[in-house]
């Protein structure tokens, strides 16, 4: 019963997030009046809370937009906060938008990295690297409604059980780009905040038909999902 309830929660699809010095704050703005999630910039921890925190006015705390959260990476010193700042609905599948992913952010919470050996630091470094290359990497798509792993045969044999849960316990693991960064959240059990990522290629065709009828192609190159809409 526990497993229903929680599945009714959707995904949160527009954010507000507060960098403090201490920490960062995940505000939902998308009308839901839920609580907010806040990641520690000493150790990554996370803890729901109702309120932002208060502030004084010569250090007002940047805000960032976002439109969802990829997930925490966890490295040798330090945690690693990784959201959407962009995306642009390229079109539907099953009649729920998609989105590509336009533009990422990494938020670094590696307080602790001051305490660490001059070696590891510069590897550490290394992989921030690596993770500034990471927000630019291309092809990344996602739904707030829909499950973009499975065909639509498949969705269409999932029982009544299996639709009622969130969407990344639907997911097929192997191809979600995001899964491994999605653990810390799982194992924080933040289902709104749960969005699951794949990667590849999409493109939309429209066509006519003989008797003047739209045919919509969706095919996900890499995914081998093909999707037929019949616009009348």
């Amino acid at each position: 019963m526990m497993e229903k309830a929680d599945s009714v929660k959707k995904l949160y699809t527009q954010m507000r997030l507060w960098e403090f010095p201490d920490q960062y704050v995940i505000q939902p703005t998308d009308g839901s009046s839920c609580s907010s999630l806040s990641i520690s910039r000493k150790d990554g921890s996370m803890k729901l809370i109702d309120e932002i925190p208060e502030y004084r006015t010569i250090r007002v705390p940047k805000i960032f937009t976002i439109f969802g959260v990829v997930g925490m990476l966890r490295l040798l010193a330090g945690s690693y906060l990784m959201v959407i700042t962009g995306r642009k609905c390229v079109g539907s599948y099953l009649g729920h938008p998609i989105f590509k992913i336009s533009s990422m952010k990494v938020f670094p919470c590696d307080h602790s990295l001051k305490h660490t050996p001059a070696e590891q630091k510069r590897t550490e470094m290394g992989f921030w690297a690596l993770l500034n290359v990471a927000e630019k990497t291309s092809g990344l798509f996602f739904s707030y409604d829909t499950n973009l792993t499975l065909s639509a045969q498949r969705l269409n044999d999932l029982g009544d059980e299996s639709r009622l849960l969130p969407l990344w316990r639907q997911a097929e693991p192997r191809f979600l780009w995001n899964n491994y960064m999605l653990e810390v959240i799982i194992d924080n059990k933040l289902d709104p905040y749960l969005l699951p990522i794949v990667q590849g290629s999409i493109i939309f065709l429209l066509l006519y038909s003989f008797h003047g009828c739209f045919l919509r192609y969706a095919l996900f190159l890499g995914l081998f999902i093909l999707t037929v809409f019949i616009v009348i």
